[in-house]
């Protein structure tokens, strides 16, 4: 039998499949801009360390903290009062906590931590020492050059009055422990301000960092020797020897500028410290 002629034919199509990785969606964006965002909050972190001082970090850390309301220190406030209450009796105020009687005695008045160690009654003291140090600079001319040279800073160790170079106008004799006529004016002064308060005394010298190729590096003696002279000083403005708690030299260890070999690193301190030191 003969095939049909009209049938219709048969059409095979090949259809080529290529395999691939496909779609993988967007869950990698989502963890690069994690990883963006944790660097930008690391480097804003290390740039609050550098720029800012012990008290603005100390405020910093109350304000993300989540126990702000009921902190016994310091509540980082700057309103009127500072984040304390007037009605200490009645809340738990910055500086206490709180209170049983309206007329508190002594044993129960409202003092909390910073007050039973004695370091609220020391701040009180460093603020009025700062302010009497830095009100002398309206009294002359000279004493307000003289006030160039120094700084303060509260620590968590004590008031710091820092006595410092300035370019063109040093402290002491070139490389040498002999102290400038300014300097000995600077220390009278300081010395008189000293006696307003009982702390004990800690004296500390600061140099900055010399060239590494000196075969003898003299900033450990120098240090320490500007130290020495500069107790001697304050001793010999009249304050008491018994408040003298150490006398450091550091070198070069501790700058406080980006630049070591600095002028401003030539410097000494001395450190009221807190009465619970």
């Amino acid at each position: 039998m003969a095939g049909q002629t009209n049938a219709a034919p048969v059409i095979i199509k090949r259809k080529k499949v290529v395999s691939g990785g496909g779609h993988h969606g967007g869950a990698w964006k989502v963890a690069y801009a994690d990883f963006v965002t944790a660097m930008m909050a690391f480097f804003l972190l290390m740039w609050l360390l550098n720029a800012t001082t012990e008290k603005q970090r100390k405020g910093l850390s109350d304000y993300f903290s989540p126990t702000i309301p009921m902190n016994r220190i310091s509540g980082g406030g700057d309103g009127a009062f500072f984040g304390d209450s007037m009605f200490s009796e009645d809340v738990m105020a910055q500086r206490g906590t709180g209170a049983n009687d309206q007329k508190p005695t002594e044993q129960n008045e409202a003092r909390g931590a910073a007050g039973e160690d004695g370091s609220r009654d020391d701040d009180s003291d460093f603020v009025r020492m700062e302010k009497a140090l830095l009100a002398r600079g309206g009294e002359s001319n000279t004493m307000e050059r003289l006030l160039r040279h120094v700084v303060t800073r509260v620590t968590d160790e004590g008031l710091v009055i820092e006595l410092f170079d300035i370019e063109g106008a040093s402290l002491f004799m070139g490389d040498t422990i002999q102290p400038t006529p300014r300097l000995l004016e600077i220390v009278d002064l300081v010395a008189e301000v000293l006696n307003l308060v009982s702390n004990s005394v800690a004296v500390q010298g600061h140099l900055r960092a010399y060239p590494v190729m000196l075969k003898n590096n003299p900033v450990w003696d120098l240090s320490a020797g500007r130290a020495m002279a500069l107790r001697q000083m304050l001793q010999d403005a009249g304050h008491d020897p018994e408040r003298l708690q150490r006398v450091t030299g550091y070198a070069d260890r501790k700058p406080v500028t980006q630049d070591p070999r600095a002028v401003r690193n030539n410097r000494v301190e001395i450190v009221l410290l807190r009465k619970n030191r």
